[in-house]
């Protein structure tokens, strides 16, 4: 939805919702560096590459933070310190988790960046998923994939940005909209858009 009135300055609760939204999204990563990640191994002893599809949950925190804030830096922040948290509980990738989380953050804001912080519909939240999604795989091509077939490195960039946009971009706008239908974000407007078509 397009904001009639932009005021894109950060309130205390902003600061408090998205440090909220980073713990329980730190949370969610660090279930799914265990589950998800052997769900990439699976897929990509089947097709090299391929796991890249379980990829989008990794870039949620982002969507979440650009759709419920909309403030400058949300996505980026919510991202990151959801990597910091995920890090902090003991992600099995250490520090690169941060370095992730913050490839990932820039990409999911820039979306936000490019409409200005004044649209949040779902195809902003899929091209959101999709630019984190990039963001991440330029990262983990220089951390990891340099060294890969060239049809590999192809396969994981294209499965990525796909799972970006369904996992990250498509699933964070549903769990928005089921946050603000239960009266969660009343005093966001992403709540108030909700709660007024109910």
């Amino acid at each position: 939805m397009v904001e009639s009135k932009t005021n894109l300055s950060w309130r205390v609760i902003d600061i408090v919702t998205a440090a909220v939204l980073s713990v329980a999204t730190g949370l969610i990563f660090l279930f799914w560096n265990q589950v998800g990640f052997a769900g990439v191994e699976y897929l990509n002893a089947i097709i090299p590459g391929v796991g890249g599809l379980l990829y989008g949950i990794w870039y949620l925190g982002g969507v979440l933070g650009g759709l419920v804030i909309r403030k400058p830096g949300a996505a980026l922040f919510v991202e990151t310190l959801a990597a910091v948290v995920s890090m902090a509980l003991g992600s099995q990738w250490g520090v690169e988790t941060v370095y992730a989380g913050l490839a990932q953050g820039l990409g999911a804001e820039l979306i936000f960046v490019i409409f200005a912080y004044r649209r949040y519909t779902l195809l902003v939240a899929i091209l959101s998923g999709i630019l984190a999604a990039a963001g991440g795989a330029i990262l983990e091509f220089f951390l990891y994939n340099y060294a890969k077939e060239f049809v590999v490195q192809v396969t994981v960039i294209a499965t990525s940005l796909v799972s970006g946009a369904i996992l990250s971009g498509v699933l964070g706008w549903i769990l928005v909209r089921s946050l603000a239908q239960t009266g969660a974000l009343d005093r966001f407007a992403a709540g108030r858009e909700v709660r007024e078509r109910v």
